[in-house]
C-alpha cells in the first residue's frame, strides 16, 4: 500500500509542478507582452536567489521527521505563486512568486527521494527509482494533455488553475504513506541497524569528496546548456503559431515526457548496466538537441527533436538520486548533498536564462541553440574523463 501511494505521490507532484512550469514562459511573453530579455532576467535573478537555500533546505530534510508535510506545504505554496502570477503578472509579484518557487524547487525531488530511500532500502533502490521516474513522467504527461486541451479551448491561465486541484491529490498520495513506514535514518544515508543514533559526516569534508564534486560541475553545465532550451523552443514556436501557445507547449512537453517514461525503465536495470553509461547517454542527447534546435525551423521537426529532452533532462533527473546514494552511502548527508548539488546545477541553469535570452534577442534563435550546445560537448566531455563509475561492487551485474 504504502509503495502505491509513493507512486500517486510522483505523479500527481508532477502535476502541480508541470501544471506551472514552461506555460508562466509563454504566458508572460504572450499575454502579459514581457520580452524575451526580460523573462530570461526575472527567471534568472528569482533562480539565484532561491537556489541558495537548497543546501539549508536539504540538510533539513535530512534531519526532520515531518518530510510529508514539507510536501504538503510546498505543493499548497507553489499554487498560490501559480495564481499570483495568473492574477496580477507585474515585475514584483512575478520576481517574488518565482523566489518561492525556486526554493520548492530543491525541496520536492530530495523529500521524494529521501522518502523512497527510507521506505525500500539501497537493494530495492534502482527498480524503486525507475518507478519514481516512470509515475512523475506519466503526470507531465497527462497534465500536459490535459493543461493544452483546456488552454486551448479556454485560457492561457487555465494551467494556474489547475495546480491547487492537483495539490489535494498531492497530500492525499503523500499522507496515505504510513509515518512509521519511513527509516528517517536510512533515508538520509545511513547503513546498518543503527541508523537513527549514528552521527552524519560533517558536511565540509562533502567538500572534499572527487565524485560529488565532478558530478556538480556536470551537472552545472548540463543545467547551464539545458534550462533554457525548452523556454526557447517553445517561445520560437508560439511566435510563429499565435493563437496556438498553450497548446504547443503542452506538444513540447509531451515529446519530452514520451521519451522519459522508456528511460525509466533502464534506471531499473542500472545496476547491469552501471550508471556511468546512463550518466554519459544523458550528457550526449543534450548537444545533439541543441544542434538540431539550431537548424531546424519547422514546428513539427522541433517537438521530434523534443524527445531527446527526455532522454538527456529526464534520464539524468532519475538517474541522479541513485548515484548520490552510492556516492554518499553512510555519510548520512544523502539530502545535503543533493542540496548542494541542486545549488550548483541551479546557478548554472539560472544564469543561463537571461544569457540565452540575450543572445536570442540579439542574434537570433540559431545562435543561441549554438552557443548551448558548445557548453554542453564540454559538460559531457567532464563527465566522460572524470566521472567514475559508483555502483557498488557487491551490486554489480545484478539485475
Amino acid at each position: 500500500m504504502r509503495l502505491y501511494a509513493l507512486d500517486w505521490l510522483n505523479f500527481f507532484l508532477a502535476d502541480v509542478r508541470g501544471g506551472l512550469g514552461a506555460y508562466i514562459n509563454v504566458y508572460l511573453m504572450t499575454e502579459a507582452h514581457w520580452s524575451q530579455a526580460t523573462i530570461g532576467a526575472v527567471l534568472s535573478a528569482s533562480g539565484l536567489i532561491g537556489i541558495l537555500l537548497h543546501a539549508p533546505v536539504g540538510a533539513f530534510i535530512d534531519r526532520t521527521r515531518a518530510k510529508r508535510g514539507l510536501v504538503v506545504a510546498g505543493v499548497f505554496a507553489l499554487s498560490g505563486c501559480g495564481l499570483a502570477i495568473a492574477w496580477s503578472p507585474t515585475l514584483a509579484v512575478v520576481l517574488v512568486a518565482d523566489i518561492v518557487m525556486a526554493v520548492l524547487g530543491g525541496v520536492f525531488a530530495p523529500v521524494v527521494a529521501a522518502l523512497t530511500l527510507g521506505l525500500v532500502g539501497r537493494a530495492a533502490l534502482p527498480a524503486q527509482l525507475g518507478r519514481n521516474a516512470a509515475f512523475d513522467r506519466a503526470g507531465n504527461l497527462f497534465i500536459a494533455v490535459v493543461v493544452g486541451m483546456v488552454g486551448t479551448a479556454l485560457s492561457q491561465r487555465a494551467p494556474f488553475y489547475l495546480a491547487p486541484l492537483f495539490a489535494v491529490l498531492t497530500t492525499t498520495a503523500v499522507l496515505s504513506i504510513p509515518a512509521q513506514a519511513i527509516d528517517h535514518g536510512r533515508a538520509r544515508g545511513l547503513d546498518g541497524s543503527n541508523t537513527e543514533t549514528r552521527r552524519p559526516v560533517p558536511w565540509h569534508v562533502l567538500l572534499r569528496h572527487r565524485p560529488l564534486l565532478v558530478l556538480a560541475v556536470g551537472a552545472a553545465l548540463f543545467h547551464f546548456a539545458n534550462a533554457p532550451m525548452l523556454p526557447l523552443v517553445v517561445q520560437r514556436l508560439a511566435l510563429a503559431n499565435p493563437g496556438w501557445e498553450t497548446g504547443l507547449t503542452s506538444a513540447a512537453i509531451i515529446a519530452a515526457q514520451l521519451t522519459t517514461i522508456l528511460m525509466a525503465l533502464l534506471i531499473t536495470m542500472a545496476n547491469r548496466f552501471g550508471r556511468k553509461p546512463l550518466l554519459l547517454l544523458a550528457f550526449a542527447a543534450l548537444p545533439l538537441r541543441g544542434a538540431l534546435c539550431a537548424w531546424i525551423g519547422d514546428p513539427s521537426w522541433l517537438l521530434l527533436v523534443q524527445l531527446l529532452d527526455g532522454m538527456g533532462g529526464g534520464l539524468l533527473d532519475a538517474v541522479m538520486p541513485l548515484v548520490l546514494a552510492d556516492i554518499m552511502r553512510g555519510t548520512g548527508d544523502y539530502s545535503l548533498a543533493r542540496g548542494l548539488i541542486g545549488t550548483i546545477q541551479g546557478v548554472g541553469g539560472s544564469s543561463s536564462q537571461v544569457v540565452a535570452g540575450t543572445i536570442a534577442a540579439g542574434a537570433g534563435y540559431g545562435t543561441a541553440f549554438l552557443a548551448l550546445t558548445a557548453v554542453a560537448l564540454i559538460a559531457l566531455l567532464v563527465m566522460a574523463v572524470a566521472m567514475p563509475e559508483s555502483t557498488p561492487r557487491t551490486e554489480r551485474g545484478a539485475t
